[in-house]
C-alpha cells in the first residue's frame, strides 16, 4: 500500500504527533455536524440533541444456535479461547446460524485467527472483549472473513496489541488488523469497538462487495481506522474512526486501493473523524463515486480532507474544523469533484489562529485557502455554497 498523497504533504508541512484517547463504545451520530463535541470523548449526551441510528440490512442465515461456551470457551482472560470459539462456528450447520460469545475477556491467538463463515451472525455482549495475544509475525487478524457471504459481526470489543507486539521492523509489522474483510460479499459490522491493534481497525479488500460498516468506533490503531481497498458499494454509517497513529499513513479512513486495481462506490455519512496523526479521509489514486456527507473531520495532525487522481467525488455538509493543515485539499489528477453545504473554520491551525467573521461563499476565493485549496491538474472541480467562520 502506498503512503498517501506525496505531493499534498509537500504543501503541508512537517506532521504532527496525534494523540491517543479513550472513546466511548457504543455511539450513535446523527446531526453531528451542528451538535458541539468534547474531543477524543464521544458520549451519549454529546449528541443528545439529535439521534439516528442507521439499521444495516439483515443477512441471511440459518436459526441454528451455538454459544461458544458449549465448545470449552472459558473468557478468564487467562486461556486461549481461540480454538474454542471456531469450533462454536465450524459447529454451524450448512445453512448456518449464530454464534453467541457471552460477557467475558477471550483470549485469541491473531496467527491462527477467527475464521468466519458465510451464513452466520457473530453475536457479541456488550461486555464481550476478544484480545489479541502478543505475537511477532507481521500480518495476523482477530477477525477473518475470506471469500464468504451474508457474514454479520455485531457487539463487543476487539483489542490488539500494538503495545505488547514483539516488533520485528516497524515498517513491516502493520498488517495485525481487529477485522480483515477479503472478497466478502454482503457483509455487516456493527455496534463493535476496535482499538489498540498493530495495523488497522477494519481493513476491506480482495474484491469484496456490500459491505456495511455502523455504529463502530476503531480508535488508537497505529496504520489506519479502516482501510478500504480493493472492493466496492461499501457503506459506512454513525461511526468514528480516531486517533490514528504509529505508522503511515495514520488515516482515520483511507481509500486506497492497491495497483492495479480499484475502489468504486463508498458511502461514508454521520461519521467522526478525529485526532488521526495524519488525515481524516485519504482517498487515494483510481478510487471513484466517493460521497461523504454530514462528518464532522476534525482536530487531525495534517489535512481533515485529501483527494489525489480520483474521480466523481462528493463532499456535502460536512463539518471540516481546527485540522492541524488544510481543511480539504483537491490535489492533482481529481476530476468531477463537488464540495458543497458545508462549515469549515479554525483549519490550517499550524500557522496560529485566524479570526474572521462567519460568511458564506459559493465559489472558492483566496480567504477560503485555509479551508479548501486546488493544486496541480484538475478538471470539473466545483465549490458549492459553503459556510465559513
Amino acid at each position: 500500500m502506498s503512503r498517501g498523497a506525496p505531493a499534498g504533504e509537500k504543501i503541508m508541512g512537517k506532521l504532527e504527533t496525534g494523540v491517543r484517547g479513550t472513546l466511548s463504545r457504543r455511539v450513535f451520530l446523527i446531526g453531528a455536524a451542528t451538535v458541539p463535541v468534547v474531543a477524543g470523548l464521544l458520549g451519549a449526551d454529546a449528541f443528545a440533541r439529535s439521534r439516528r441510528v442507521y439499521l444495516p440490512p439483515v443477512r441471511s442465515r440459518g436459526n441454528a444456535v451455538v454459544s461458544v461456551r458449549d465448545t470449552g470457551a472459558v473468557g478468564d482472560g487467562v486461556r486461549d479461547d481461540t480454538a474454542a470459539i471456531q469450533a462454536a462456528i465450524n459447529a454451524l450447520p450448512s445453512t448456518g446460524g449464530t454464534v453467541v460469545i457471552p460477557a467475558g475477556t477471550y483470549l485469541i491467538d491473531t496467527t491462527k485467527r477467527i475464521r468466519l463463515r458465510s451464513n452466520m451472525l457473530l453475536r457479541m455482549d456488550a461486555d464481550a472483549k476478544l484480545v489479541a495475544k502478543p505475537s511477532s509475525v507481521s500480518r495476523a487478524y482477530i477477525l477473518y472473513i475470506n471469500d464468504a457471504s451474508d457474514v454479520e459481526i455485531a457487539g463487543g470489543q476487539l483489542v490488539g496489541e500494538r503495545d505488547r507486539h514483539r516488533y520485528m521492523t516497524s515498517s513491516t509489522d502493520e498488517w495485525n488488523h481487529g477485522i480483515q474483510i477479503l472478497g466478502g460479499v454482503r457483509v455487516t459490522v456493527r455496534d463493535v469497538r476496535v482499538s489498540d491493534c498493530t495495523g488497522d481497525g477494519i481493513c476491506i479488500g480482495g474484491g469484496s462487495k456490500d459491505v456495511e460498516i455502523a455504529n463502530v468506533v476503531s480508535t488508537n490503531n497505529r496504520r489506519q481506522g479502516l482501510s478500504i481497498t480493493n472492493c466496492s458499494g461499501i457503506r459506512v454509517h454513525d461511526s468514528e474512526f480516531s486517533h490514528t497513529n504509529g505508522t503511515s499513513p495514520e488515516c482515520g479512513i483511507d481509500i486506497e486501493p492497491d495497483d492495479p486495481y480499484n475502489c468504486s462506490d463508498v458511502l461514508i455519512r454521520n461519521c467522526r473523524l478525529n485526532n488521526n496523526a495524519k488525515y481524516g479521509l485519504n482517498v487515494w489514486k483510481r478510487s471513484s463515486q466517493i460521497r461523504l456527507e454530514g462528518c464532522v473531520v476534525e482536530d487531525n495532525g495534517s489535512c481533515g480532507v485529501v483527494v489525489q487522481y480520483c474521480n466523481a467525488i462528493a463532499l456535502t455538509g460536512n463539518t471540516v474544523r481546527n485540522n492541524s493543515a488544510t481543511g480539504v485539499l483537491i490535489n492533482d489528477g481529481t476530476s468531477q469533484c463537488r464540495v458543497a453545504g458545508g462549515l469549515s473554520y479554525g483549519n490550517y491551525n499550524r500557522l496560529g489562529a485566524k479570526v474572521r467573521e462567519p460568511f458564506t461563499l459559493t465559489g472558492w476565493s483566496s480567504k477560503i485557502e485555509r479551508d479548501i485549496l486546488m493544486r496541480g491538474t484538475l478538471s470539473d472541480v466545483e465549490i458549492g455554497t459553503n459556510n465559513y467562520r
